[in-house]
């Protein structure tokens, strides 16, 4: 060991020279750098210690090799013996070979001729075996291509699919199976493109036979309803005896007998087509499937609804003139019915193609525009029996789309709307019947010659009267012809409106709620106003006013009748807490008040008529002697008229106008206003002078007019009630003919004054014009005493009475 060297470092060096030995070249490196990161003079210390380490290793070989020294010598001597051996064997062996040669080369030919023929056979059964393969392929899309030229593609599709998975790809490697991979998505398209060409042929089918479709359907509704109806009447055939009464309710309300329903039964019993049997549906399954095959169904499902949607909006498109006829109507139905059974029957056909949602909401849709179409175009309608048809259609229609699931709540709701028009409708055509009747009728009691005559009178009017019974023949009834006939009208109002009413699914208790209410209507409005209209009418005299009253009189007792009538027509008990009452109470008090009204009124017109042909001298000097002919015939026309009064009816109900009311009333206003009349012609502008001959001439026409109201020519009056109307006159007259003016001005103001009914200012001016009068006469008369005193007496009164006149205005 080298002087200084330490224990570890050489351990360490025994280490690294192990690593070298065992270790391959490649990862020396580590090792020998690890030499030189040690101490200082370490590298020569190591390569020191590496030299003797190979020193070590030389003489270990040189040991070995003198070890197996002569084992080598021996084996090089047995070798080169061997040699001569190796020679001569390698002779033999080319001579065998070569004889070996010779004998072979036959075999050899005919070896390869085998291996040829092998060739062959494995390349024939391969070629089978690849043709067994692909005969499958070829006839599977000789198979697609006659399907489709037969037209049947979801079959085609199908064996695509089979052809495309599962043959296919067992010799995906030729070409002509590249080709027909290539060709399969195109004939996919193709298929698609065919099949929607069928669909759109089938929408513009099912456009073109909605109509048919709808017919057909609402014609199986309405044989439902027809069936159910003899069903009805043959188990409840005893119920009907109620509709029957108080007049031939069935031949209005129900039209059809048991014999005409038996026979539309048998009618409706021929084959009804379905829209199965008018349209085939095939295109639309078709090309569904063919789009769930293709994975493309949502897209199908979105076309096929977004072109219903269309043809929806067109089918609501109305006609223009489709008010004018019910078939317009009709027609317009049947197509959305047509339109709905479609779909109704898409929906239970297919699997998702339409949902309910979607229908809902189609309907729905359709629903808001057909009620305002119908509002609409039912607004222009003034004919009663097309709305009457209209509403009949509406309720086939409503029935067959009900039948189909569809809600129809809306519809029946709009019927009502339309049942509110119908009575408009019916009231103008009941408004034109009310005018023609009072046109024609001739305002004089209804002759009754014979028994038969009498009876066909009580049997149209309720007429109860047991003193007219009592009487012989020929009798008169008080009403005129027109009563019989409103009343007969009135039933058949009552008729009409029920009509409507008809399958509208309502209680009994609503139809006699809407019964009664638009008789409420034909009351209050039609009637009353045909009333007021005829009793305006110039050409209705006192006569005819007078008949008027008592016609409306005995409207107003019959309509009990009618309540009775429509009580028995819907079997509803008028005790029912929300049974409307008809107002022909006050429909018929309302044209009794009017035609008094007018009675006051023409009879006033016909006094002014005579008021006119006055013609006073107020300047005469003496009267006549006797009363004006104008006043004596206005007094004959009066006793004349008034005798009229006495056909009133006297035994009106508790809340009616008293015939003697009536009479008073008019013969009080007649003399009111003839007093009123003559005091207007004593104070009138134009009149500027009257004479004392004139006042007495004035006086006697009063004091007929006073005997005319003392005579009663109307009963009931007490006392000296009818009198009173000329009071004014009597007490003005008096005064200037007396000249008792120191008694009127000495008891003016006064309770008991014997004038108290004079003005002052009224006798004022009658006694300035006669002051004018003495004023023209004054040159004959100042040489005489009596006139110059009556002249100062005068003067005298009339500034005492312009002093009360002008007290009077500052009083007030």
């Amino acid at each position: 060991m080298a002087e200084g060297e330490g224990p570890e470092t050489t351990t360490e060096h025994e280490r690294i020279l192990q690593e070298i030995e065992s270790t391959d070249a490649a990862c020396v490196g580590p090792t020998l750098r690890s030499v030189y990161d040690d101490q200082p003079n370490a590298h020569k210390r190591f390569m020191e210690k590496l030299e003797a380490r190979i020193r070590n290793h030389d003489r270990e070989i040189e040991k070995m090799c003198n070890f197996h020294h002569q084992g080598f010598v021996d084996a090089i001597t047995e070798l080169l013996k061997v040699r001569s051996d190796a020679g001569k064997l390698k002779v033999q062996v080319t001579d065998t070979n070569r004889r070996l040669q010779d004998a072979g080369k036959d075999v050899i030919n005919q070896s390869e001729e085998v291996i040829r023929c092998r060739v062959h056979q494995r390349n024939i059964a391969i070629t089978v075996e690849k043709l067994q393969l692909c005969l499958p392929v070829l006839e599977m899309y000789s198979k697609v291509r006659e399907q489709m030229k037969s037209k049947r593609y979801y079959s085609a599709l199908k064996t695509m699919e089979l052809l495309e998975n599962t043959y296919l790809p067992q010799v995906y490697q030729y070409r002509f199976c590249q080709i027909m991979t290539e060709n399969i998505p195109r004939l996919r398209e193709e298929i698609k493109e065919i099949s929607m060409s069928d669909l759109k042929d089938f929408l513009e089918s099912i456009r073109k036979h909605s109509d048919k479709i709808g017919e057909m359907a609402m014609k199986q509704s309405q044989q439902q309803r027809i069936f159910n109806r003899v069903v009805k009447k043959q188990t409840h055939n005893g119920n009907e005896k109620l509709y029957a009464a108080s007049g031939a309710f069935l031949g209005h309300f129900d039209t059809a007998t048991p014999e005409q329903l038996q026979d539309d039964e048998e009618e409706y019993e021929e084959e009804v087509l379905t829209a199965q049997d008018l349209v085939d549906f095939s295109p639309v399954y078709r090309c569904l499937h063919i789009y769930t095959i293709l994975g493309d169904r949502e897209t199908f499902e979105n076309y096929y609804r977004r072109q219903r949607r269309k043809q929806a909006g067109l089918v609501l498109q109305p006609q223009s003139n489709m008010n004018e006829t019910v078939e317009g109507y009709r027609k317009y139905f049947n197509q959305i019915v047509g339109f709905f059974v479609v779909e109704d029957h898409i929906l239970h056909a297919t699997q998702g193609l339409v949902t309910r949602a979607f229908t809902d909401e189609l309907w729905n849709m359709a629903l808001s525009k057909i009620i305002a179409v119908l509002r609409t175009h039912s607004s222009y309608c003034t004919d009663p029996d097309l709305v009457l048809e209209l509403k009949n259609v509406i309720v086939v229609y409503a029935d067959t789309l009900q039948g189909y699931g569809f809600s129809v709540s809306r519809l029946f709701d709009l019927l009502l709307e339309i049942r509110d028009q119908y009575n408009e409708t019916l009231l103008k055509k009941w408004a034109v019947v009310f005018r023609a009747i009072f046109e024609s009728d001739n305002y004089s009691p209804i002759p009754a010659a014979n028994e038969e005559e009498y009876r066909m009178i009580i049997s149209r009017f309720p007429f109860h009267d047991t003193e007219l019974e009592k009487q012989p023949f020929p009798k008169r009834f008080p009403v005129s012809m027109s009563v019989p006939e409103i009343y007969k009208e009135f039933k058949e109002f009552i008729y009409a409106s029920l009509k409507f009413s008809e399958s509208l699914h309502r209680s009994s208790t609503e139809i006699d709620d809407m019964l009664r209410k638009s008789t409420n209507l034909l009351l209050t409005r039609t009637l009353s106003g045909c009333l007021q209209n005829l009793i305006k009418k110039q050409h209705i005299g006192l006569t005819e006013l007078v008949q008027i009253i008592i016609n409306t009189t005995h409207l107003e007792q019959a309509c009990k009748y009618l309540e009775d009538f429509i009580t028995n027509i819907t079997n509803v008990s008028p005790e029912t807490v929300h049974t409307t009452r008809l107002y022909g109470l006050s429909t018929f008090k309302d044209a009794r008040h009017a035609a008094e009204g007018e009675i006051y009124t023409k009879l006033n017109h016909k006094i002014d008529e005579f008021i006119q042909l006055a013609d006073y001298e107020w300047t005469m000097t003496e009267p006549n002697g006797r009363a004006s002919g104008y006043l004596m015939d206005l007094i004959n026309f009066l006793r004349s008229t008034f005798q009229v009064f006495t056909h009133l009816p006297n035994n009106v109900s508790h809340h009616a106008a008293m015939s003697g009311k009536v009479a008073q009333t008019a013969c009080m206003s007649a003399c009111k206003h003839l007093s009123t009349s003559m005091m207007q012609m004593l104070l009138d502008t134009d009149v500027k002078q009257i004479s004392m001959g004139a006042i007495q001439q004035f006086n006697l026409d009063v004091i007929q007019c006073e005997l005319f109201a003392s005579s009663e020519p109307v009963p009931g009056f007490q006392g000296d009630t009818l009198q009173l109307a000329f009071i004014d006159l009597r007490q003005l007259l008096d005064l200037f003919m007396v000249w008792d003016w120191s008694t009127y001005l000495a008891d003016y103001g006064q309770a008991t004054s014997k004038y108290l009914r004079v003005n002052p200012s009224t006798a004022l001016i009658l006694l300035e014009k006669m002051k004018d009068t003495n004023k023209k006469n004054i040159i004959f008369s100042q040489f005489r005493k009596n006139d110059r005193d009556k002249q100062k007496l005068i003067e005298t009164v009339v500034k005492q009475l312009r002093s009360l006149v002008n007290g009077m205005s500052q009083h007030t």
